[in-house]
């Protein structure tokens, strides 16, 4: 799984060339954001056993500077996810 300690983790540089930057927009507060929260996830996804080399994180800026994480997963990360959160919403009482 990308993580901020290794080099699947692309939160250490950001994409410059991703779109239109606005003078006066704060894009790095939002990055910095959106890293911890890349991370925060990265350690949820390991911590319930997903399977770490079909995961990917990255962390980036909305156009208004606000922190934006993109995941990426395999087939197979994928589909471990859905199951756990299938059986998150019926522990919780949200299945329908």
């Amino acid at each position: 799984m990308g993580g901020p300690e290794d080099d699947r983790f692309d939160g250490e540089a950001a994409d410059l060339e991703a779109g239109i930057w606005v003078r006066g927009v704060d894009y790095m507060s939002g990055w910095r954001d959106a890293r911890e929260a890349a991370t925060e996830l990265g350690e949820a996804l390991r911590l319930v056993g997903v399977e770490t080399a079909g995961v990917r994180l990255r962390a980036a800026s909305g156009t208004d500077g606000s922190g934006v994480v993109r995941l990426e997963l395999s087939a197979a990360s994928a589909r471990e996810v859905a199951m756990l959160a299938r059986v998150t919403a019926a522990r919780l009482g949200r299945a329908s």
